[in-house]
């Protein structure tokens, strides 16, 4: 997600901000911008590029924008689901990104149907259009709040309106979201990366449970929560974040580097060289090397046009994927013992093939070593692994993945050391969530795990 307010190329801004956060969704992208008069929306399925043209850009004026590249979970494919959704009344419009996923959507929508709403998507965002409408017939703070006091879940929110930029952050901060500055103007993105890109200064992360309030008078804070121990997503460190993004005060790069020191320092292995699984597990690999004191080679070449294997809407695509996006390097690999370092196994599509690649291409021995623990348990809070069918580790030990990937061996990097490697300073509330690792979840019922699952 990407907005800003008070720039008169605001569009413009967000387009390249989103551009620099298309790694976090690639099947949809959208930007509504104000002109001052009413709100502006231009959205479509596919990736940004073919989404936006300048011709485009050029009808979306005004000072304020926001902007959202679209991640498919539980199939919630389609133009509709695309966000940021828009939303007119007599009283005015509004327009809201969200990531993250509330886990009591499916309560909050019956009840709401049973008022009246009629939806029009299957999105968690339109849920809160609907909440901050109840309480009135305005689009104020406190009836934000009250909206957001009735969520269970992970999330942040970024809210337009014809006069306002609002911005969230769930209580226990599960997703990130961080404020920067252009000059006078204000941004607001998921990953620092983006601040980069636009020329923008980092001035703060958006704390657990705080609503962020900008407008012509400026920017204020409230609190809607009572702040409870951060539990950033562990996934945004290990996988889906940006290498040269800081969360929570914690670079991504180096937090991976740490990652694979800690694994060298668990799981070393006898071999010749050492190469990352590109783009994700190069930080790991290069820590695992420095640390064990083996050679740190490319042994996997990525092809750059094409997309992110994990986060492809099915089983099929992920595979064909795969296929097409990695080759092995055989003068770098043949006849030598190989640590293929890789960031974590979901459903171990990817693994699978890059071992078998490696040995084709005259890899003598393939061991893999992952840098992060074994995934067990699905996640409610807005990746895509929701059952634990489709997860390997929940289902298999690690001599069985083992003989599954065709490896020579395979080994984890442990809870414990994933937690050395991220938080660094606990004084400035850093904590992260592996609750798909450990099963401890921060947040959420029985009831509400089985509600997600259920519909």
């Amino acid at each position: 997600m990407f907005g800003i307010w008070g720039h008169k190329q605001a569009a413009e801004i967000t387009y390249y901000g989103l551009h620099a956060t298309q790694h976090r969704g690639q099947e949809g992208a959208g930007i509504v911008s104000n002109d001052g008069a009413e709100l502006l929306i231009h959205k479509d399925v596919g990736l940004l590029n073919d989404v936006f043209g300048r011709p485009d850009l050029g009808q979306l004026n005004g000072e304020a924008a926001i902007g959202h590249v679209h991640y498919v979970t539980n199939q919630d494919t389609g133009y509709e689901n695309v966000q940021p959704h828009l939303f007119h009344s007599q009283s005015g419009s509004v327009a809201l990104a969200h990531s993250g996923n509330i886990m009591n959507a499916h309560d909050l929508r019956g009840e709401l149907e049973n008022e009246g709403s009629i939806f029009h998507t299957k999105a968690d965002t339109e849920l809160l259009a609907h909440l901050i409408r109840r309480n009135g017939k305005e689009i104020t703070e406190p009836g934000i709040i009250s909206a957001f006091k009735k969520l269970v879940g992970a999330y942040t929110f970024l809210i337009l309106t014809e006069d306002k930029l609002y911005a969230a952050v769930d209580p226990f901060g599960i997703r990130p979201l961080s404020i920067g500055r252009i000059g006078e103007s204000y941004v607001v993105a998921s990953e620092t990366c983006a601040f980069d890109l636009v020329g923008a200064k980092f001035d703060r992360e958006i704390l657990p449970g705080e609503l962020v309030t900008i407008s012509r008078a400026g920017i204020e804070s409230a609190r809607f929560a009572v702040r409870e121990q951060r539990h950033l997503c562990a996934m945004e460190y290990v996988y889906f974040s940006r290498p040269d993004s800081d969360l929570n005060y914690v670079n991504v790069h180096a937090s991976r580097k740490r990652m694979g020191i800690e694994l060298a320092k668990e799981a070393p292995v006898e071999a010749d060289v050492v190469t990352g699984v590109p783009d994700s597990s190069i930080s790991a690999a290069i820590g695992y090397a420095e640390q064990t004191g083996l050679p740190y080679e490319m042994g996997l070449i990525k092809n750059r046009y094409v997309g992110r294997t994990f986060i492809k809407p099915s089983q099929e695509m992920r595979e064909q994927g795969v296929k097409m996006k990695l080759s092995p390097v055989r003068g770098i690999v043949e006849g030598k013992r190989v640590v293929m370092i890789d960031d974590s196994i979901v459903r171990g599509t990817t693994s699978i093939r890059i071992v078998k690649m490696l040995k084709e291409a005259g890899a003598k021995e393939v061991h893999v070593r992952i840098a992060s623990p074994p995934i067990k348990n699905p996640c409610y809070y807005g990746i895509d692994m929701s059952t634990r069918e489709e997860l390997i580790a929940a289902n298999k030990e690690i001599e069985d993945i083992r003989e599954v990937l065709g490896a020579d061996s395979v080994a984890y990097l442990s809870p414990d050391g994933l937690e050395k490697a991220i938080v660094k300073d606990k004084t400035i509330n850093q904590g992260i969530c592996n609750a798909c690792m450990t099963g401890q979840y921060p947040v959420g019922t029985e009831e509400n795990k089985q509600s997600f699952l259920t519909n």
